[in-house]
């Protein structure tokens, strides 16, 4: 019975995920806006559901936030980034798709690029990993992701939820691109007290 089976690796999986969930989270409510990365053989995931669409579906189906929004949804995603870093993990892809919006703030989803930040890079010289337009012009260029490049990532992601666009504009990889290695931005339009 499939009931039986779930209750009984829940069960024995309770003091892996109080453990995980005690190194992970950095501040006491924290746990609604992350995933729990548990160590197993192999290490996997858990999150909860999350009813709430992703920012970019919010953004396409009402438009930009308005700025107290912006700022409610920047400062929860900011918190739950800081957690994700102090546990030493770099979530690598940080994007509106990966922000789910609910009635007590964003949620942080989508660990599957993160990695431990003394972790070795299994990628090939040149490979990118992440979303083209949400990452940090040094991971363009081939170096280390680093919390630096997840907070690139959350301002990009806080620039999208003010203007409805992504600030490095759209077109073929290889423009968004070296747009971001110049760092050519588009900020029209965000609200001049989120930019200061």
């Amino acid at each position: 019975y499939l009931g039986d089976w779930i209750e009984r690796q829940e069960a024995a999986n309770r003091e892996d995920i109080a453990g995980a969930e005690a190194r992970l989270l950095a501040a006491r409510d924290l746990q609604r806006r992350l995933a729990l990365i548990l160590e197993g053989d192999p290490p996997y995931v858990v999150t909860r559901y999350v009813r709430g669409p992703s920012l970019d579906r919010v953004v396409a189906d009402h438009g930009p936030l308005q700025t107290e929004a912006v700022t409610r949804m920047a400062t929860g995603l900011a918190e739950a980034l800081a957690a994700v870093h102090a546990a030493g993990v770099v979530h690598r892809d940080i994007k509106p798709g990966n922000v789910l919006m609910t009635d007590t703030g964003p949620v942080l989803i989508d660990l599957g690029l993160a990695r431990a930040v003394d972790e070795t890079r299994l990628t090939a010289t040149g490979m990118v990993i992440g979303t083209p337009g949400y990452l940090a012009p040094e991971t363009v260029d081939g170096g280390e992701p680093t919390p630096a490049t997840d907070v690139h990532g959350w301002a990009a992601t806080v620039a999208f939820a003010a203007t409805g666009r992504a600030p490095y504009g759209t077109g073929p990889d290889a423009a968004v691109l070296d747009r971001i290695r110049r760092g050519q931005h588009d900020l029209a339009g965000v609200d001049p007290d989120l930019v200061a």
